[in-house]
């Protein structure tokens, strides 16, 4: 297994963000160079984790793996050189990670993929998502004297895979999902396949794309498709299980039944290009700005979005209200994201540093500020305070795309703990006054369901998982205690 320990960066980071977990792919062509897409497809899915990134190939060697700290280029160099570390082969799976469990004191040993051994042979594993019993798991394969070598839930769901009964893969992989409690999205190298798993309920995307005529493609988002040519044929169902080889393509079941798919996947982690469930992201972000002038309509001069996956929301209320959407509150795009361990000064220097308002044109102006998502409050009210103090705007507007997050997740994503989510703490009016906002409104659950899927509205809730809007989560989940076990395991 090849390492490089040496080559990595601080990053920035958006940091009163949810933060989502993994990005997977996977490639198999028994006729191609796939190192090179396996590349192109990582870097369109840098949006779903900065923290690491990793690679891993099955060739005449056997597995070869290649994985460091930092962002994509980082990890393997502007142009992809550093894949000429590995010899080519006709399967890989490629990881890009943002951490919701294990020591982040560990990020290199966290990053993925994972290789373990089993009675069949070496296994490859990259994972999307989280698992709500990954403690219990893991003392119980710990009691079977496996060893663990870093502190994630994605070498439990690996171990767990390959200590089970079965004949197969496939065998092994459904008797692990009887004791798997959580979400996870996974692409493998085993048995000589390339293998695409997704937990029965689909928390978290995954998605199936023809490369050329002889290949395939897996993952986490249709967006990854763009740069590389591969033809989106279809999501992978929740509880299926994907097959790729020399034999073709087979479907297997875990079994079949109610989805729960994360629903800011169309707020904010998904690309633009991407579509879910029949709806493209973009679109819904649009017809969510609609919906935010509808709900709540204001006087002002400009929109301005913040952060870019807000642009067309603001361009939604923009075509709505008549009001002009514009950029005056560029980024500056040479910055790095700060991604590892960010602390209170970084945070500060991050705004002052990050952000750059064009006081000319803001001066003495009232604005509108689309956001899709409102954490802690923290990074919203310090905006706002650079674009009064700074700037000299005279009413700054929040409009937020997303209902107001009252409950952690346990599935994927690093939204906080109850304690310190705003919405949890403060009525709407006590979020306005401690951002500093002059008025604050955000879009309902229903018409943002609506913005998605307009007549079909009822049909696709009765799909997704809106539990940190409501609080009834589809699996039984820890106790806030418990939570804060899971995340430093």
């Amino acid at each position: 297994m090849i390492e490089r320990q040496e080559f990595s960066y601080p990053q920035f980071q958006e940091v009163d963000k949810p933060r989502h977990g993994c990005g997977v792919v996977g490639i198999y062509h028994p006729n191609a160079e796939i190192l090179s897409t396996l590349y192109q497809s990582l870097i369109s899915l840098q949006n779903r984790g900065q923290e690491s990134s990793g690679v891993a190939i099955l060739n005449d060697r056997g597995l070869q793996v290649l994985k460091d700290k930092g962002l994509v280029l980082q990890v393997y160099g502007w142009q992809g050189e550093r894949l000429s570390l590995l010899e080519t082969g006709q399967i890989a799976i490629g990881h890009n990670r943002y951490g919701t469990t294990g020591d982040p004191e560990k990020i290199l040993q966290n990053a993925q993929p994972i290789i373990v051994e089993s009675n069949l042979g070496q296994m490859t594993l990259s994972h999307n998502g989280n698992l709500v019993n990954s403690l219990e798991l893991r003392r119980e394969l710990e009691e079977k004297e496996e060893i663990f070598l870093s502190t994630s839930d994605s070498e439990v769901i690996a171990k767990l895979i390959a200590t089970s009964e079965g004949q197969t893969w496939q065998e092994k992989i459904k008797n692990a999902a009887k004791k798997l409690n959580g979400a996870y999205s996974l692409t493998m190298i085993a048995g000589g396949n390339l293998i695409g798993v997704r937990d029965p309920l689909g928390f978290w995307p995954l998605v199936l794309g023809r490369y050329n005529e002889d290949g395939y493609m897996l993952a986490s988002e249709s967006g990854a498709f763009n740069f590389t040519g591969v033809e989106f044929i279809r999501e992978v169902e929740p509880g299926e299980i994907i097959t790729i080889g020399k034999d073709g393509l087979r479907s297997d079941f875990i079994t079949r039944g109610k989805s729960a798919f994360c629903m800011f996947e169309f707020y904010y982690f998904s690309q633009e290009s991407t579509i879910h469930k029949d709806f493209p992201v973009e679109q819904a972000r649009f017809n969510m700005g609609i919906g935010l002038w509808e709900e709540h309509p204001v006087q002002a001069d400009w929109i301005i979005p913040v952060p870019e996956t807000a642009r067309p929301a603001a361009e939604g209320f923009s075509y709505a209200s008549g009001i002009p959407n514009r950029s005056l509150l560029p980024k500056n795009r040479s910055l790095f994201r700060i991604f590892i361990q960010p602390d209170q000064r970084i945070r500060e220097l991050e705004i002052r540093l990050k952000h750059t308002p064009l006081a000319y044109e803001l001066r003495g102006k009232r604005i509108v500020l689309i956001d899709d998502s409102i954490v802690r409050g923290t990074t919203t009210g310090r905006i706002i305070r650079l674009l009064k103090e700074k700037a000299g705007v005279k009413e700054v507007h929040m409009r937020i795309t997303a209902p107001p997050i009252t409950d952690p997740c346990f599935f994927g994503v690093d939204t906080a703990t109850r304690w310190e989510l705003a919405a949890a703490q403060y009525s709407i009016e006590e979020i306005r006054e401690n951002i500093g906002a002059d008025s604050l409104g955000f879009l309902s659950l229903e018409r943002g369901l609506k913005a998605i899927a307009g007549a079909l509205w009822e049909e696709l809730y009765k799909k997704l998982c809106t539990a940190c809007f409501t609080g009834k989560y589809p699996l039984k989940v820890p106790q806030e205690r418990d939570k804060l076990v899971l995340e430093r395991i």
